[in-house]
Protein backbone atom coordinates (compact mmCIF):
# COMPACT_ATOMS: atom_id res chain seq x y z
CA UNK A 1 0.00 0.00 0.00
CA UNK A 2 1.30 3.32 -0.94
CA UNK A 3 0.61 5.36 2.42
CA UNK A 4 2.65 2.54 3.93
CA UNK A 5 5.66 3.46 1.23
CA UNK A 6 5.78 6.87 2.50
CA UNK A 7 6.03 6.04 6.40
CA UNK A 8 8.12 3.42 5.69
CA UNK A 9 10.25 6.27 4.25
CA UNK A 10 9.33 8.78 6.67
CA UNK A 11 10.24 6.17 9.39
CA UNK A 12 14.49 5.56 7.87
CA UNK A 13 13.34 1.86 6.85
CA UNK A 14 14.33 0.22 3.59
CA UNK A 15 11.34 0.26 1.11
CA UNK A 16 10.84 -2.52 -1.46
CA UNK A 17 10.55 0.52 -3.72
CA UNK A 18 10.56 4.03 -3.86
CA UNK A 19 7.53 6.20 -2.51
CA UNK A 20 6.19 8.59 -5.20
CA UNK A 21 4.88 12.01 -4.18
CA UNK A 22 2.98 14.36 -7.16
CA UNK A 23 2.52 17.59 -5.60
CA UNK A 24 -0.54 18.13 -8.46
CA UNK A 25 -1.79 21.31 -6.11
CA UNK A 26 -3.77 23.22 -8.35
CA UNK A 27 -2.34 20.95 -11.45
CA UNK A 28 -5.15 18.86 -9.82
CA UNK A 29 -8.09 21.48 -11.20
CA UNK A 30 -6.72 21.49 -14.30
CA UNK A 31 -7.51 17.82 -15.24
CA UNK A 32 -11.22 18.41 -14.43
CA UNK A 33 -11.46 21.59 -16.07
CA UNK A 34 -11.18 23.83 -13.24
CA UNK A 35 -9.04 27.01 -12.56
CA UNK A 36 -6.88 27.50 -10.26
CA UNK A 37 -9.55 29.57 -8.35
CA UNK A 38 -12.30 27.32 -8.62
CA UNK A 39 -9.61 24.67 -7.70
CA UNK A 40 -8.84 26.27 -4.66
CA UNK A 41 -12.14 28.02 -3.52
CA UNK A 42 -14.41 25.03 -3.67
CA UNK A 43 -14.04 21.45 -1.45
CA UNK A 44 -16.74 19.70 -4.20
CA UNK A 45 -13.93 20.24 -6.48
CA UNK A 46 -10.74 19.67 -4.98
CA UNK A 47 -12.10 15.90 -3.92
CA UNK A 48 -13.50 15.28 -7.67
CA UNK A 49 -9.92 16.54 -8.56
CA UNK A 50 -7.84 14.77 -6.46
CA UNK A 51 -9.87 11.61 -7.12
CA UNK A 52 -8.37 11.98 -10.62
CA UNK A 53 -5.17 12.31 -9.41
CA UNK A 54 -5.25 9.39 -7.82
CA UNK A 55 -6.45 7.26 -10.86
CA UNK A 56 -3.99 8.64 -13.11
CA UNK A 57 -0.90 9.16 -11.34
CA UNK A 58 -0.92 6.18 -8.47
CA UNK A 59 0.75 8.38 -5.62
CA UNK A 60 1.93 6.92 -2.88
CA UNK A 61 0.95 10.60 -1.15
CA UNK A 62 -0.52 13.38 -2.17
CA UNK A 63 -0.88 16.79 -0.95
CA UNK A 64 -4.58 17.99 -0.42
CA UNK A 65 -4.19 21.55 -1.24
CA UNK A 66 -0.66 23.60 -2.74
CA UNK A 67 -1.59 27.57 -1.39
CA UNK A 68 0.91 29.33 0.92
CA UNK A 69 -1.52 32.09 1.14
CA UNK A 70 -3.87 30.84 3.14
CA UNK A 71 -2.63 32.09 6.39
CA UNK A 72 -1.63 35.53 5.18
CA UNK A 73 -5.52 35.93 3.81
CA UNK A 74 -6.67 35.47 7.63
CA UNK A 75 -4.20 37.71 8.51
CA UNK A 76 -5.00 40.58 6.42
CA UNK A 77 -3.12 40.56 2.91
CA UNK A 78 -4.80 40.81 -0.02
CA UNK A 79 -4.56 38.03 -2.33
CA UNK A 80 -4.31 38.36 -6.61
CA UNK A 81 -5.57 35.35 -7.81
CA UNK A 82 -4.94 33.76 -11.32
CA UNK A 83 -6.43 31.15 -13.74
CA UNK A 84 -3.62 28.77 -13.64
CA UNK A 85 -1.51 29.51 -9.87
CA UNK A 86 -2.41 29.62 -6.52
CA UNK A 87 -3.03 33.51 -5.97
CA UNK A 88 -0.40 35.78 -4.97
CA UNK A 89 0.27 37.96 -2.10
CA UNK A 90 -0.84 41.65 -3.56
CA UNK A 91 -0.76 44.01 0.09
CA UNK A 92 1.83 43.40 3.34
CA UNK A 93 -0.69 44.64 6.50
CA UNK A 94 2.60 45.41 8.41
CA UNK A 95 4.58 47.09 5.52
CA UNK A 96 6.07 50.26 5.87
CA UNK A 97 5.02 52.75 9.35
CA UNK A 98 2.82 49.67 10.13
CA UNK A 99 5.57 47.72 11.97
CA UNK A 100 4.38 45.83 14.60
CA UNK A 101 3.29 42.64 15.69
CA UNK A 102 -0.32 41.09 15.27
CA UNK A 103 -2.57 40.23 18.06
CA UNK A 104 -3.08 36.89 19.13
CA UNK A 105 -6.67 37.27 18.62
CA UNK A 106 -5.88 37.15 15.17
CA UNK A 107 -4.83 33.50 15.27
CA UNK A 108 -6.96 31.39 13.09
CA UNK A 109 -9.35 29.15 14.03
CA UNK A 110 -11.78 26.42 11.78
CA UNK A 111 -14.11 29.58 11.19
CA UNK A 112 -11.10 31.67 9.88
CA UNK A 113 -10.84 32.73 5.83
CA UNK A 114 -11.19 29.39 3.51
CA UNK A 115 -10.24 27.10 6.37
CA UNK A 116 -13.98 25.80 6.47
CA UNK A 117 -14.05 24.59 3.37
CA UNK A 118 -10.37 23.78 3.56
CA UNK A 119 -11.11 21.28 6.38
CA UNK A 120 -14.11 19.61 4.86
CA UNK A 121 -12.24 19.02 1.70
CA UNK A 122 -9.29 17.21 3.99
CA UNK A 123 -11.71 15.50 5.91
CA UNK A 124 -13.69 13.95 2.34
CA UNK A 125 -10.16 13.53 1.32
CA UNK A 126 -9.49 11.48 3.78
CA UNK A 127 -12.36 9.23 3.59
CA UNK A 128 -12.28 8.99 0.05
CA UNK A 129 -8.38 8.09 -0.57
CA UNK A 130 -6.92 7.96 2.99
CA UNK A 131 -6.92 4.37 3.96
CA UNK A 132 -4.23 3.92 0.49
CA UNK A 133 -3.01 6.97 0.07
CA UNK A 134 -0.81 8.98 2.30
CA UNK A 135 -2.38 12.96 2.95
CA UNK A 136 -0.15 15.82 3.03
CA UNK A 137 -1.36 18.92 4.77
CA UNK A 138 0.81 22.26 3.89
CA UNK A 139 1.56 24.97 5.90
CA UNK A 140 3.08 28.30 5.01
CA UNK A 141 6.30 27.98 7.08
CA UNK A 142 6.78 31.15 9.57
CA UNK A 143 9.26 32.67 7.27
CA UNK A 144 7.24 33.20 4.43
CA UNK A 145 4.36 33.97 6.18
CA UNK A 146 6.34 36.77 8.31
CA UNK A 147 7.83 37.89 4.59
CA UNK A 148 3.85 38.08 3.55
CA UNK A 149 3.03 40.34 6.40
CA UNK A 150 5.93 42.69 6.25
CA UNK A 151 6.87 42.31 3.00
CA UNK A 152 10.17 42.68 1.51
CA UNK A 153 11.63 45.09 4.33
CA UNK A 154 12.08 42.03 6.49
CA UNK A 155 15.30 41.19 4.81
CA UNK A 156 16.28 44.34 5.98
CA UNK A 157 14.89 44.22 9.82
CA UNK A 158 16.89 41.02 9.92
CA UNK A 159 20.03 43.46 9.77
CA UNK A 160 19.01 46.09 11.46
CA UNK A 161 16.00 45.25 13.79
CA UNK A 162 16.88 41.66 14.64
CA UNK A 163 14.50 41.64 17.97
CA UNK A 164 11.41 42.35 15.59
CA UNK A 165 12.03 39.56 13.37
CA UNK A 166 12.35 37.19 16.54
CA UNK A 167 9.17 38.40 17.62
CA UNK A 168 7.40 38.44 14.27
CA UNK A 169 8.79 34.77 13.77
CA UNK A 170 6.95 33.81 17.03
CA UNK A 171 3.94 34.84 16.50
CA UNK A 172 3.97 33.49 13.04
CA UNK A 173 5.21 29.92 14.33
CA UNK A 174 2.11 30.22 16.70
CA UNK A 175 0.06 30.59 13.44
CA UNK A 176 1.91 27.15 12.00
CA UNK A 177 1.21 25.58 15.33
CA UNK A 178 -2.41 26.46 14.90
CA UNK A 179 -2.78 25.56 11.48
CA UNK A 180 -1.06 22.43 12.15
CA UNK A 181 -3.88 21.21 15.05
CA UNK A 182 -6.43 21.98 12.59
CA UNK A 183 -4.91 20.04 9.76
CA UNK A 184 -4.16 16.63 11.83
CA UNK A 185 -7.65 16.70 13.43
CA UNK A 186 -8.91 16.75 10.13
CA UNK A 187 -6.96 13.30 9.42
CA UNK A 188 -3.59 14.08 7.66
CA UNK A 189 -0.90 11.95 7.81
CA UNK A 190 2.24 14.15 6.73
CA UNK A 191 2.50 18.05 7.90
CA UNK A 192 4.69 19.53 5.39
CA UNK A 193 5.83 22.90 6.41
CA UNK A 194 6.43 24.67 3.26
CA UNK A 195 9.13 27.89 3.48
CA UNK A 196 10.52 29.13 0.24
CA UNK A 197 12.11 31.86 1.50
CA UNK A 198 14.46 29.87 3.78
CA UNK A 199 16.84 29.67 0.62
CA UNK A 200 17.39 33.61 0.98
CA UNK A 201 18.86 33.79 4.38
CA UNK A 202 22.19 32.21 5.77
CA UNK A 203 22.60 29.46 7.63
CA UNK A 204 23.99 31.78 10.96
CA UNK A 205 20.90 34.04 10.29
CA UNK A 206 18.69 31.44 10.73
CA UNK A 207 20.26 29.84 13.30
CA UNK A 208 20.48 33.29 15.50
CA UNK A 209 16.85 34.41 14.36
CA UNK A 210 14.62 31.59 12.95
CA UNK A 211 15.85 27.81 13.96
CA UNK A 212 13.90 28.28 17.09
CA UNK A 213 10.70 29.23 15.54
CA UNK A 214 10.87 26.09 13.23
CA UNK A 215 11.86 23.84 15.77
CA UNK A 216 8.68 24.54 18.00
CA UNK A 217 6.67 23.86 15.16
CA UNK A 218 8.45 20.43 14.69
CA UNK A 219 7.91 19.65 17.81
CA UNK A 220 4.70 20.19 17.89
CA UNK A 221 3.89 17.99 15.10
CA UNK A 222 5.97 15.01 16.55
CA UNK A 223 3.95 15.70 20.00
CA UNK A 224 0.60 14.71 18.12
CA UNK A 225 2.64 11.50 16.53
CA UNK A 226 2.33 12.86 13.02
CA UNK A 227 5.06 12.98 10.39
CA UNK A 228 6.86 15.95 9.26
CA UNK A 229 8.27 17.56 6.08
CA UNK A 230 10.49 20.57 5.47
CA UNK A 231 9.46 22.25 1.87
CA UNK A 232 11.70 24.79 0.63
CA UNK A 233 12.66 26.16 -3.01
CA UNK A 234 15.72 27.59 -4.88
CA UNK A 235 19.32 27.14 -4.23
CA UNK A 236 19.23 25.76 -0.38
CA UNK A 237 22.17 23.44 -0.79
CA UNK A 238 23.98 25.58 1.87
CA UNK A 239 20.81 25.53 4.34
CA UNK A 240 20.49 21.65 3.97
CA UNK A 241 22.27 21.21 7.35
CA UNK A 242 20.56 24.31 9.41
CA UNK A 243 17.16 22.56 7.94
CA UNK A 244 17.73 18.87 9.61
CA UNK A 245 19.36 20.34 12.52
CA UNK A 246 15.32 21.95 13.03
CA UNK A 247 14.02 18.54 13.85
CA UNK A 248 11.87 17.56 10.70
CA UNK A 249 11.26 13.91 9.55
CA UNK A 250 12.07 15.16 5.50
CA UNK A 251 12.76 17.47 3.93
CA UNK A 252 11.96 18.29 0.14
CA UNK A 253 14.10 20.33 -2.43
CA UNK A 254 13.85 21.52 -6.11
CA UNK A 255 16.01 20.84 -8.82
CA UNK A 256 18.23 24.19 -8.02
CA UNK A 257 20.01 21.00 -5.65
CA UNK A 258 22.48 18.69 -6.67
CA UNK A 259 19.65 16.12 -4.83
CA UNK A 260 22.94 13.45 -4.07
CA UNK A 261 25.13 16.22 -2.20
CA UNK A 262 22.15 17.42 -0.33
CA UNK A 263 21.20 13.63 0.36
CA UNK A 264 24.91 12.86 1.62
CA UNK A 265 24.03 15.66 4.44
CA UNK A 266 20.38 14.44 5.65
CA UNK A 267 21.38 11.18 5.86
CA UNK A 268 23.77 12.47 8.09
CA UNK A 269 20.96 13.29 10.58
CA UNK A 270 19.14 10.41 9.24
CA UNK A 271 16.42 12.92 7.99
CA UNK A 272 14.07 11.69 4.85
CA UNK A 273 15.41 13.91 1.63
CA UNK A 274 12.42 14.51 -0.77
CA UNK A 275 12.51 15.76 -4.84
CA UNK A 276 13.51 16.91 -7.67
CA UNK A 277 12.06 16.64 -11.10
CA UNK A 278 12.27 19.90 -12.82
CA UNK A 279 8.80 21.35 -13.24
CA UNK A 280 9.41 23.36 -16.09
CA UNK A 281 12.32 22.20 -18.76
CA UNK A 282 10.77 18.35 -18.31
CA UNK A 283 7.31 18.02 -16.24
CA UNK A 284 5.93 20.94 -18.21
CA UNK A 285 7.96 21.44 -21.69
CA UNK A 286 9.48 17.86 -22.16
CA UNK A 287 8.05 14.92 -23.50
CA UNK A 288 6.97 11.31 -22.02
CA UNK A 289 10.20 10.55 -22.98
CA UNK A 290 11.97 12.89 -21.21
CA UNK A 291 10.20 13.02 -18.35
CA UNK A 292 11.07 8.52 -18.14
CA UNK A 293 14.94 9.61 -18.55
CA UNK A 294 14.90 12.35 -15.86
CA UNK A 295 13.42 10.04 -13.49
CA UNK A 296 15.74 7.33 -14.36
CA UNK A 297 18.95 9.72 -14.00
CA UNK A 298 17.17 10.73 -10.70
CA UNK A 299 16.91 7.32 -9.47
CA UNK A 300 20.31 6.19 -10.26
CA UNK A 301 21.73 8.86 -9.13
CA UNK A 302 21.44 7.96 -5.64
CA UNK A 303 23.52 5.10 -4.12
CA UNK A 304 21.34 4.16 -1.05
CA UNK A 305 17.90 4.73 -1.91
CA UNK A 306 16.59 4.67 2.00
CA UNK A 307 15.29 8.31 2.91
CA UNK A 308 14.40 9.05 -0.50
CA UNK A 309 10.85 10.08 -2.01
CA UNK A 310 10.54 10.80 -5.88
CA UNK A 311 8.67 13.97 -6.13
CA UNK A 312 8.34 17.26 -8.70
CA UNK A 313 10.78 20.26 -7.48
CA UNK A 314 7.69 21.84 -6.18
CA UNK A 315 3.86 22.59 -7.04
CA UNK A 316 3.59 20.99 -10.54
CA UNK A 317 2.84 23.94 -13.41
CA UNK A 318 -1.01 24.09 -13.86
CA UNK A 319 -0.68 23.11 -17.20
CA UNK A 320 1.65 20.53 -16.87
CA UNK A 321 0.58 17.44 -19.33
CA UNK A 322 -0.91 14.71 -18.00
CA UNK A 323 0.86 12.07 -20.13
CA UNK A 324 3.87 13.72 -18.66
CA UNK A 325 3.27 13.10 -15.36
CA UNK A 326 1.74 9.74 -15.81
CA UNK A 327 5.72 9.05 -17.47
CA UNK A 328 7.25 10.14 -13.88
CA UNK A 329 4.79 7.30 -12.15
CA UNK A 330 5.49 4.62 -14.00
CA UNK A 331 9.21 5.48 -14.51
CA UNK A 332 8.85 5.20 -10.80
CA UNK A 333 7.08 2.36 -10.39
CA UNK A 334 8.72 0.25 -13.06
CA UNK A 335 12.46 1.32 -13.92
CA UNK A 336 13.62 -1.56 -15.68
CA UNK A 337 10.94 -1.41 -17.70
CA UNK A 338 11.48 2.44 -18.44
CA UNK A 339 15.19 2.13 -18.94
CA UNK A 340 14.48 0.10 -22.24
CA UNK A 341 11.98 2.62 -22.99
CA UNK A 342 15.11 5.19 -23.40
CA UNK A 343 17.72 3.25 -24.39
CA UNK A 344 17.52 5.45 -27.18
CA UNK A 345 17.08 8.47 -25.71
CA UNK A 346 17.78 11.99 -27.39
CA UNK A 347 16.54 15.42 -26.14
CA UNK A 348 13.49 16.81 -27.37
CA UNK A 349 14.49 19.95 -26.33
CA UNK A 350 16.24 22.22 -28.94
CA UNK A 351 17.51 25.85 -27.39
CA UNK A 352 16.05 28.82 -29.18
CA UNK A 353 18.62 31.60 -30.63
CA UNK A 354 18.24 34.46 -28.33
CA UNK A 355 20.60 37.61 -28.39
CA UNK A 356 22.44 38.18 -25.59
CA UNK A 357 23.13 42.34 -25.01
CA UNK A 358 26.10 43.98 -25.79
CA UNK A 359 26.24 45.39 -22.38
CA UNK A 360 29.10 47.47 -22.49
CA UNK A 361 28.03 49.45 -25.03
CA UNK A 362 24.13 49.55 -23.71
CA UNK A 363 23.48 53.61 -22.57
CA UNK A 364 21.99 51.99 -19.50
CA UNK A 365 23.18 49.14 -16.91
CA UNK A 366 20.75 46.29 -17.55
CA UNK A 367 19.16 44.48 -14.41
CA UNK A 368 17.87 41.58 -15.71
CA UNK A 369 15.90 38.78 -13.50
CA UNK A 370 15.44 34.98 -14.15
CA UNK A 371 13.08 33.81 -12.24
CA UNK A 372 11.16 30.48 -11.97
CA UNK A 373 7.50 32.44 -11.69
CA UNK A 374 6.75 35.85 -10.20
CA UNK A 375 3.63 35.00 -9.25
CA UNK A 376 4.25 31.24 -7.55
CA UNK A 377 7.62 31.67 -6.36
CA UNK A 378 8.09 33.63 -3.12
CA UNK A 379 11.62 34.02 -3.74
CA UNK A 380 11.06 35.23 -7.41
CA UNK A 381 8.29 37.27 -6.03
CA UNK A 382 10.59 39.25 -3.35
CA UNK A 383 13.85 39.34 -5.52
CA UNK A 384 11.73 41.36 -8.11
CA UNK A 385 10.16 43.55 -5.72
CA UNK A 386 13.91 44.48 -4.75
CA UNK A 387 14.34 45.86 -7.99
CA UNK A 388 11.44 47.59 -8.69
CA UNK A 389 11.74 49.36 -4.85
CA UNK A 390 14.74 50.55 -5.91
CA UNK A 391 13.63 51.75 -9.29
CA UNK A 392 13.12 54.78 -8.63
CA UNK A 393 16.12 55.96 -7.81
CA UNK A 394 17.79 54.47 -10.26
CA UNK A 395 15.89 54.99 -13.60
CA UNK A 396 18.11 57.61 -14.88
CA UNK A 397 21.05 54.73 -15.05
CA UNK A 398 18.87 51.04 -14.99
CA UNK A 399 16.62 49.39 -16.76
CA UNK A 400 14.72 46.16 -15.78
CA UNK A 401 14.13 43.21 -17.67
CA UNK A 402 12.65 40.46 -16.45
CA UNK A 403 12.94 36.73 -17.85
CA UNK A 404 10.27 33.37 -16.66
CA UNK A 405 11.61 30.10 -16.49
CA UNK A 406 8.62 28.34 -17.76
CA UNK A 407 8.98 30.46 -21.29
CA UNK A 408 10.56 28.61 -23.99
CA UNK A 409 12.52 31.28 -25.28
CA UNK A 410 13.42 32.53 -21.12
CA UNK A 411 14.53 29.28 -20.62
CA UNK A 412 17.12 29.38 -23.63
CA UNK A 413 18.09 32.53 -22.26
CA UNK A 414 18.88 31.39 -18.62
CA UNK A 415 20.56 28.34 -20.40
CA UNK A 416 23.01 30.55 -23.14
CA UNK A 417 23.70 32.89 -19.69
CA UNK A 418 24.83 29.79 -17.97
CA UNK A 419 22.71 30.98 -15.32
CA UNK A 420 22.39 27.50 -12.85
CA UNK A 421 20.37 28.58 -10.03
CA UNK A 422 17.11 30.78 -9.71
CA UNK A 423 15.99 32.96 -8.97
CA UNK A 424 19.18 35.27 -9.98
CA UNK A 425 19.82 39.02 -10.28
CA UNK A 426 22.26 40.08 -13.12
CA UNK A 427 23.64 43.45 -13.36
CA UNK A 428 25.07 43.83 -16.88
CA UNK A 429 25.51 40.19 -17.52
CA UNK A 430 27.20 39.52 -14.63
CA UNK A 431 25.12 37.01 -11.90
CA UNK A 432 25.45 39.23 -8.69
CA UNK A 433 22.49 37.68 -6.48
CA UNK A 434 22.15 34.29 -6.76
CA UNK A 435 19.44 32.86 -5.01
CA UNK A 436 19.42 36.12 -2.33
CA UNK A 437 17.48 39.02 -2.47
CA UNK A 438 19.13 42.15 -2.03
CA UNK A 439 18.61 45.16 0.25
CA UNK A 440 18.08 48.26 -1.76
CA UNK A 441 21.40 49.41 -0.60
CA UNK A 442 23.15 46.39 -1.73
CA UNK A 443 21.52 46.87 -5.38
CA UNK A 444 22.01 50.22 -5.58
CA UNK A 445 25.49 50.15 -4.77
CA UNK A 446 25.70 47.38 -7.48
CA UNK A 447 24.47 49.31 -9.93
CA UNK A 448 26.31 52.98 -9.38
CA UNK A 449 29.29 50.69 -9.82
CA UNK A 450 28.03 49.37 -13.03
CA UNK A 451 27.25 52.34 -14.11
CA UNK A 452 30.47 53.74 -13.47
CA UNK A 453 32.40 51.13 -15.54
CA UNK A 454 30.58 52.94 -18.37
CA UNK A 455 31.52 56.50 -16.93
CA UNK A 456 28.02 57.05 -16.30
Amino acid sequence: MGKDLIFKALRHEKTDEIPWVPFAGVHAGQLKGYTAEEMLTNADNIVESLKEVAKLYQPDGLPVIFDLQVEAEILGCELMWAKDNPPSVKSHPLAGDNKGIPCLCQLPTPESGRLPMILDAKRRVKKELGDEIALYGLICGPFTLASHLRGSEIFMDMMKDKEYVKELMDFCAQVSIKMCEMYIDAGMDVIAVVDPLISQVSPKMIEKMLSDSFKGVFDYIRSRDVFSCFFVCGNATSQIKVMCEMGPDGISVDENVDLPKAKEVSDGYNVCIGGNIPLTTTMLHGTQEDNTKGVIDLLDSIEDKRNFILSPGCDMPYATPRENTIACAQACKNPDGARKLIENYSSSFDDIEVDIPDYANEEKVIIELFLLDPEQCAACTYMKASAVDAFDEMKDIAEIREYKYFIKEDIARTRKMGIANLPTMCIDGEPKFISIIPSKDELLAAVKAAAAKKGK
